[in-house]
């Protein structure tokens, strides 16, 4: 396929895949990884997993539904899905950028670090399950709507934030055992007028901040609302979050780390 918008003179080409249900993941991974194009388009993805792991230097969209471990071990690639995602998205990514238009799986962003992963929904059990950090490495994890249980689980380092764009009043909830480990890194979430803050271990400190007063969400926060046209980047930064992040009195880390 020729891009209608290349300049002149130029071919700006992209791989058109159609997987559908016959399409074993193994034969759609094989033709991802064999395309001399930068961009690839899958259209109608119907479950196979392990798309673009380990891949780096592609650009991907995805129409329809990728299985288990999408973007595992992600090394620099971007993908975009039109749909939802299966679990373990973003499994020990390492960086890029992967862009969900929906919701998403238990697992998601499991021991990632390094990259981002923006979900305009919600997303299962143990988003962010041993996230971590080194150095210039800092993986972010950006849900729109609300995460599940065990969130943040034994975090040792990056960010997560949870928008609750929606506000619905009847809501599933974030779920319990929020930064249950956790020994590093940050969570934002985000709360409503009146909301209680969730209740955390005393190895976790808890702080309440107004959106324009924290810095380090703010270029998240201005991504999330540029990829997803019809969030409101005020609404975000006039809110009020609860900050959550590992308690220096407490020697909890001692478990993980010598420091």
């Amino acid at each position: 396929m020729i891009f209608p918008h290349a300049k002149k003179g130029e071919l700006k080409k992209m791989t058109e895949i159609n997987a559908g249900i016959k399409m074993d993941f193994g034969e759609l991974n094989d033709k991802i990884r064999e395309s001399t194009d930068r961009e690839i388009s899958i259209k109608g993805c119907t479950g196979q997993r392990y798309i673009a792991s380990g891949l780096s230097g592609k650009k991907i969209e995805i129409d329809g539904i990728p299985g288990n471990a999408l973007g595992s071990y992600l090394d620099g690639s971007s993908i975009t899905v039109r749909g939802n995602v299966q679990d373990a998205t973003g499994d020990t990514m390492n960086c890029g950028e992967i862009v969900i238009h929906g919701n998403a799986g238990d697992a998601t962003g499991y021991a990632m670090r390094g990259g981002s992963i923006y979900i305009k929904g919600n997303t299962g059990y143990r988003a962010g399950i041993h996230m971590k950090a080194y150095k210039e490495q800092q993986p972010a994890l950006i849900i729109g709507g609300e995460a599940g249980s065990f969130l943040g689980e034994y975090q040792a380092g990056g960010i997560i934030a949870v928008l609750d764009i929606e506000q619905k009043a009847e809501r599933r909830g974030n779920g319990t055992f929020i930064a249950t480990g956790m020994h590093g890194g940050k969570i934002y979430m985000r709360l409503r007028t009146g909301a209680k803050v969730p209740e955390v271990p005393p190895y976790v400190k808890l702080t309440l901040g107004h959106g324009k007063d924290l810095a380090e969400i703010r270029p998240y926060l201005e991504k999330f609302c540029s990829y997803f046209g019809d969030v409101n980047l005020d609404s975000l930064i006039e809110s009020d979050y609860a900050v959550l992040e590992p308690n220096k009195d407490h020697p909890y880390k001692q478990t993980y780390c010598l420091n």
